[in-house]
């Protein structure tokens, strides 16, 4: 079967999930701002995002990664009628955050939970979310609402920082993060791409284990064979923390994706941020 994949904005995730796809046997093209700058895997496409008009109306499976800003979603802002002219157009997957979901207290939160967003990122994702709803049910396409907790992966993790020696082990009991490796939203977003749902399917991209993030922080620096860095209590690190990091911190919440593995037949390559920071320990020492 033919099928051919684009997705809009070969970012960290995007590259990956690009990747993937090829592996897949989809005919991948990508979007970027700037593509003398992107660094496409093998045999992807890469586009200028204001140019990728011909290749959205030919793709059969649509990954958009960009993020929504105060003029809503810059995908349909550019490209909605490509999209609604797209006679092949089976599946979309649009990738959203669990930030959607507000602060729940570290309450568990599942794919049926509703929404509560109380920062101003989270409602325009909502509204993004809307937006697509609307776009595949017109459409009468398949859409995924994926929804990703916090990214890590190479180049972005514990263990850059405690070699840097810009981590913080900033403890604040009972706060937990919902975290997901970057190579498993690749994962998911292609298994997804391949068993389209009959419905809007809302699905969690994060892995087994919420956890506090000064745990992650001691075992990066356990992996590394140094000292931890010192215990810094919540209030006084919030002293030095940027808004946004203060934004994080205000919500606290666990989310669980045994709906998400099972509707997809998955398990993730990186269940917890333990064999996620081993790989990318690993990863580094081989390059």
């Amino acid at each position: 079967m033919d099928r051919r994949m684009v997705v809009a904005g070969l970012g960290y995730s995007g590259t990956a999930i690009a990747a993937e796809a090829r592996e897949a046997g989809f005919a991948v093209s990508g979007t970027a701002r700037d593509p003398s700058r992107a660094r496409p895997p093998e045999g992807v496409v890469v586009l200028s995002f204001d140019e990728a008009g011909d290749a959205i109306r030919d793709a059969t499976h649509l990954v958009v990664t960009a993020a929504p800003g105060e003029q809503g979603d810059p995908v349909l802002a550019t490209y909605g009628e490509a999209i609604a002219a797209a006679p092949a157009l089976r599946w979309i997957g649009y990738l959203s955050t669990t930030g959607v979901y507000g602060d729940r207290g570290g309450a568990m939160v599942d794919e049926s939970t509703l929404p509560a967003p109380i920062q101003d990122r989270s409602f325009r994702r909502l509204e993004a979310e809307e937006a697509w709803r609307k776009v595949a049910g017109a459409r009468r396409a398949a859409l995924d609402l994926l929804r990703v907790g916090g990214i890590y992966g190479p180049g972005r993790s514990a263990i850059e920082e405690v070699r840097s020696g810009t981590a913080r082990r900033v403890m604040k009991p009972g706060h937990a993060f919902s975290r997901i490796h970057r190579d498993d939203i690749a994962l998911a977003v292609v298994a997804a791409a391949q068993r389209p749902p009959g419905r809007v399917r809302v699905l969690h991209l994060v892995d087994d284990e919420p956890a506090p993030s000064a745990d992650v922080v001691a075992e990066a620096a356990e992996l590394l064979g140094v000292a931890p860095p010192e215990q810094l209590p919540f209030h006084v690190a919030r002293l030095r923390m940027s808004p946004m990091a203060l934004s994080f911190w205000a919500e606290n919440r666990r989310v669980t994706n045994d709906a998400t593995k099972r509707e997809l037949g998955i398990a993730w390559r990186y269940p917890t941020y333990r064999e996620g920071l081993r790989q990318i320990l690993a990863e580094s020492v081989t390059r």
